[in-house]
């Protein structure tokens, strides 16, 4: 209303003037019964004029319509866009909490359910409610006793939607979540199809989509009783008016208060006001329903609103790798998380990282190594202690400037569906093809994406990456990005052990002067770096070079000397 209020009022505008003249046929009705008595020798004009009044109203119906479906649809195309924006400031831990199920709901089911509500439910709802004012005025003008009978209609009305309303709003949010969760499970079941079958668990995931089944029913079966509750009640109400009328206006007639063609027309207007008032009925179901996944879709927009918008404005042109990483200490103090309260993954986590350095961090499975690696590029926020970042508390720093300043990789990527060349652009897209292609050389790359070219088109039905391929684009990526402060966590891991070292030592020079943060999992990651954290159990246990680590003897020496072994030990003939 406030951002397009010209277009609004032509369209309530034209809907006026539709059930204005809607009301000429009544009035003309009741004067011709009322002349019927003493007989009508001609009602042509009667006819004609009703019928010029049907044709007109329906013209000005149809330019209503018109201007209100298009403006629906540009405050829809607006929410849309606005939508998909939130979604994609959306912190990735609030969408990993959430789940992909949930967010699937809301983009597609809540987004529809809303263009409805907009297209159809609020302009139709808000032409119903000014038809039933003006049809009400009408009756008042021909006889305002008559409106009396009208009220009748209000306590029941009343009631029964205040009861509907003070149910409905919660029991159409709770269908809504009944709709992501089982959309989450079949998603869930769809991606780990081979899983499943491998480890025979159909049974199992069919139960668990019975029982989401069994909650959406459920669900649906509690918005259903509110309706056959509701709509037989106001149905009611709304023709008591009718019978009310024909009975209190004929009583007034014999008595001589009001004429015949007054009741006559105040009935037909009561009859005629039956179809607005049941749009009303039917659209306030409608708007309970739009109003539910409105409220899910406002809620993407209170989550990234949330995260700080306002970056530091970049200077013209790249900074270079020394000027981003001056000033770039990485201190942790006292730093605890926990995905569950009361279960810590890491615990009193305290250690530096200098700017420039190369650090490894290693450990057995399970001792929060990637845990820490997420909380160190700001994907989570610690439930106790601090990381700061050149003095700076890295969760305050916005979103802009966090992405600039920490990038993580991971063996979890994705190609978009489009050119290679789009692809390596969504780091930099201001990256000429020279740039691109240096990038992919850097990473081994140059061979395949030679042969395919940057102008291919890659991604979900085009060309198929292999695997690696694609950890080759996420770590092109990373090139072109050029961090201050780059953390990776397997990020060569689908690469064979020799292409992954060779791989890690031509980006070494790439990340120089950077800081690097090693998850390593291949422990010559460790051997290469400057420093290493060792972890166990959410804590750090050792922090050393790899050479002191390794005479010290302890957790570190024996993790070494068991994968050194174990890479040493010769394949058993075939």
């Amino acid at each position: 209303m406030r951002q397009h209020p010209r277009e609004l009022a032509v369209g309530l505008g034209l809907h006026a003037l539709a059930a204005m003249v809607g009301l000429v046929a009544p009035q003309l009705l009741g004067q011709l019964v009322e002349e019927a008595g003493r007989g009508v020798d001609d009602i042509t004009w009667v006819a004609l004029t009703i019928c010029s009044a049907v044709v007109v109203q329906s013209l000005l119906i149809r330019f209503a319509t018109l201007a209100s479906l298009t403006l629906g649809e540009r405050v829809l195309a607006r929410l849309r866009e606005d939508f998909v924006g939130r979604v994609l400031a959306l912190p990735l831990a609030t969408v990993e909490r959430a789940g992909s199920g949930d967010l699937i709901t809301r983009t597609t089911r809540d987004v529809d359910v809303l263009a409805r509500t907009v297209q159809l439910a609020v302009p139709d709802a808000l032409v119903a409610l000014a038809t039933v004012v003006l049809t009400l005025g009408a009756i008042a003008l021909t006889a305002p006793v008559l409106v009396l009978p009208c009220l009748i209609a209000v306590p029941v009305l009343w009631l029964s939607t205040r009861w509907y309303l003070k149910r409905a709003r919660a029991e159409y949010l709770r269908a809504n979540a009944s709709y992501a969760q089982l959309t989450g499970g079949l998603s869930e079941t769809v991606g780990g199809a081979r899983t499943i079958d491998a480890f025979g668990l159909g049974g199992r995931r069919s139960a668990r989509v019975n029982s989401d089944i069994g909650e959406s029913f459920a669900a649906e079966a509690r918005t259903l009783h509110l309706r056959t509750v509701y709509l037989p009640i106001a149905d009611t109400g709304y023709m008591l008016p009718v019978v009310a009328t024909l009975l209190f206006g004929g009583l007034l007639h014999i008595e001589g208060h009001v004429s015949l063609a007054a009741v006559t027309a105040a009935t037909l207007y009561v009859q005629q006001v039956i179809g607005p008032v049941d749009r009303l009925l039917f659209w306030m179901d409608e708007l309970q329903v739009g109003g539910a996944s409105f409220a899910r879709i406002l809620g993407v927009g209170h989550a990234s609103a949330e995260v700080p918008e306002a970056g530091v404005p970049e200077a013209n042109g790249r900074p270079s790798g020394d000027q981003q990483a001056a000033s770039h200490d990485m201190v942790l103090k006292g730093v605890r998380y926990a995905y569950r309260e009361g279960h810590d993954v890491l615990r009193d986590l305290d250690f530096v990282m200098k700017s420039g350095e190369r650090l490894a961090i290693v450990g057995p499975s399970g001792a929060g190594k990637s845990t820490l690696g997420r909380l160190l590029a700001g994907i989570h926020t610690p439930d106790a202690g601090t990381i700061t970042v050149g003095g700076r508390s890295l969760p305050s720093l916005p979103q802009p400037e966090l992405r600039r300043l920490v990038v993580l990789v991971t063996q979890e990527h994705h190609v978009f569906r489009g050119t290679l060349r789009d692809n390596l652009r969504v780091a930099c897209p201001e990256a000429d093809e020279s740039a691109l292609k240096d990038a992919l050389r850097l990473v081994d790359a140059q061979e395949w994406s030679g042969d395919l070219g940057l102008d291919t088109e890659v991604g979900s039905g085009a060309v198929a990456l292999t695997p690696a391929q694609a950890q080759q684009l996420a770590l092109a990526r990373l090139v072109l990005a050029d961090p201050s402060i780059v953390i990776l966590d397997e990020a060569t891991s689908l690469l064979d052990s020799g292409a992954a070292r060779h791989l890690e030592r031509a980006l070494t020079g790439v990340l120089k002067g950077r800081t690097v943060i090693a998850i390593a999992h291949r422990l010559h990651t460790a051997h290469d770096a400057d420093r290493v954290v060792v972890m166990d159990d959410g804590r750090v246990t050792e922090v050393g070079r790899h050479e002191d680590l390794v005479r010290q003897g302890g957790a570190y020496a024996r993790l070494w000397h068991s994968w050194h072994a174990d890479t040493m030990t010769p394949a058993p003939p075939d």
